[in-house]
């Protein structure tokens, strides 16, 4: 009875340090969908954020285009103390003195035609100990209106704005351009996500391939041992065990690169790779029949292409800067007017008998400086002039070399699109006879592994009746594995074509609800 409880208790224990093997194993397994490895890329891959960065640094380049139109607050201080010998009496005993200052402040403003307003009021006080003032000190002020508007040269609403148009049109061609990367990194992920998918089923299948000659090896032996069977059979199953493990050290080394591969893209870290040593993609490979015509996935791509986008984008620029080049030609015309109210106060000095050449002061009547200020505020004085200002250059070799160069750069990005919509053509044609051919490997794959089954049952059992050799039944398993092996990467196959066809299409972003940062690109 003792002996029994030990078995018992020494099986327990057995399974015991086995479940936890397993549990061990199971911890130091990452068990990752298709989407989470896309995820992870998105999230932590080196390329994503080196791209990231380009759509950002054209928005900064926007917000500085729009500083034109900020308006700019300019303020002055000025003092300054003049001292000269007299050379008259009549005008000063000794050294005339005059001591200024004036103060200023202004603002301006850019006008989406082209043109320029600006306000401005500037006061200023004048002392001087010269003889025979009337007004002394004298305060002065003067409230301006400056306005200047081109009519023919720098003319237009978008003429004046070809730094915001050119500066949000790079940003678009970013933003598109890092759709365009993302893309290609989605695509990368499903290459190496169905690429270790793969390894592993392949590596299971060498595995199961092996157990099949190591079984086929055992019997061989008993046979042997009981005289049913030569020696030298052995030999024959003894070899083919050995190469189908040299197999499994191949399918375990594909593995492991495959799953470095995944590393990579993702960018683990060192803890993330230290704790978990083996990658499981959860996804299997799906087999399910697509069909689209070449007309519709070539709608599909003019709408959703970002390389398509981005030259779009950029033959919109090239025929916006043609415009400018144009209408660079023209002589220059502009529109001035003026219009400004001065204001002027201080100290009025009484001489006898309303004479300044007697020079005898019999009193002042002072006048303080914010006076002149509310003469120019109110209008008081009212001044102003409308001018125009015609500038016609004898040679404009320089504009007109501008506009050559421009309708080149125009034509060049016209060529441009058509290459890259032959090279989109050939893209989609390639993708969907990549999608037609592999599942049609698919389906003829499927078929020879089920007659290699069929095969390798009706060998075995010819081989039990004696009508057949091991070195036949082993080549059969091995053309077994080998078509279990096809198969599985024409499955694969189909399925990286699929994923081709989806970025070929411009599919991959919005098939899976990802979406650029969406910067602002409003005027």
């Amino acid at each position: 009875m003792s002996k029994k409880i030990k078995s018992l208790s020494l099986i327990v224990v057995t399974l015991i340090l086995t479940a936890s093997m397993l549990l061990a194993q199971e911890e130091n397994v990452l068990k990752l969908t298709l989407e989470e490895c896309i995820l992870r890329t998105m999230k932590n891959n080196l390329s994503v954020a080196i791209q990231e960065l380009s759509p950002e640094l054209a928005a900064a380049n926007l917000s500085r285009a729009k500083e034109k139109y900020y308006p700019t607050l300019s303020f002055s201080f000025n003092q300054r103390r003049n001292e000269n010998a007299s050379y008259s009496w009549l005008e000063a005993s000794d050294q005339t003195i005059t001591k200024y200052n004036s103060i200023s402040g202004g603002i301006s403003q850019q006008i989406p035609f082209g043109g320029s307003l600006s306000v401005s009021i500037d006061s200023y006080k004048n002392d001087t100990n010269q003889r025979f003032q009337t007004i002394n000190p004298r305060f002065g002020s003067t409230l301006r209106f400056d306005f200047t508007q081109p009519l023919l040269q720098n003319f237009g609403y978008n003429i004046s704005r070809r730094e915001i148009i050119i500066a949000r049109n790079n940003l678009e061609i970013s933003r598109v351009q890092l759709e365009k990367s993302l893309m290609d990194i989605i695509y990368q992920v499903e290459q190496a996500y169905w690429a270790l998918s793969y390894a592993i089923d392949n590596l299971e299948v060498r595995r199961h391939s092996l157990k099949l000659a190591q079984e086929l090896l055992e019997k061989n032996k008993r046979s042997v041992e009981i005289g049913t069977l030569a020696p030298i059979e052995i030999l024959s199953a003894q070899s083919e065990v050995a190469t189908r493990e040299a197999d499994i050290i191949q399918a375990e080394l594909a593995v492991k690169n495959a799953e470095d591969q995944l590393r990579v893209l993702m960018n683990m870290s060192e803890e993330e790779q230290r704790k978990y040593t083996a990658i499981i993609p959860v996804d299997k490979p799906k087999f399910e029949q697509k069909s689209l015509s070449l007309d519709e996935a070539l709608n599909i791509a003019l709408s959703n292409r970002p390389d398509l986008k981005s030259l779009q984008i950029e033959l919109q620029t090239q025929q916006f800067n043609l415009n400018v080049a144009r209408n660079q030609l023209l002589p220059q015309l502009n529109l001035n007017a003026s219009y400004w109210s001065p204001g002027i106060s201080g100290t009025r000095i009484l001489y006898l008998n309303d004479n300044p050449l007697s020079g005898v002061v019999v009193g002042t009547i002072p006048s303080p400086r914010t006076d002149a200020i509310k003469d120019a505020l109110n209008f008081k004085y009212q001044n102003w002039s409308v001018g125009l200002t015609l500038n016609i250059p004898v040679s404009n070799v320089l504009s007109r070399a501008n506009y050559a160069q421009a309708k080149i750069n125009l034509e060049q990005a016209t060529l441009n699109l058509k290459r890259q919509e032959q090279q989109a053509l050939l893209e989609i044609k390639t993708a969907l006879r990549d999608v037609e051919a592999n599942l049609k490997r698919v389906e003829a794959y499927r078929f020879a592994r089920e007659l290699q089954e069929k095969k390798l049952a009706a060998e075995e059992e010819k081989l039990k009746v004696g009508q057949s050799t091991n070195y036949t039944v082993l080549m059969y398993q091995r053309d077994l594995a080998n078509a279990r092996a096809a198969e599985l990467k024409a499955i694969i196959d189909y399925n990286i074509s699929l994923a081709n066809l989806e970025r070929a299409l411009g599919l991959s972003l919005k098939n899976r609800n990802i979406r650029v940062v969406d910067f602002s690109i409003q005027d």
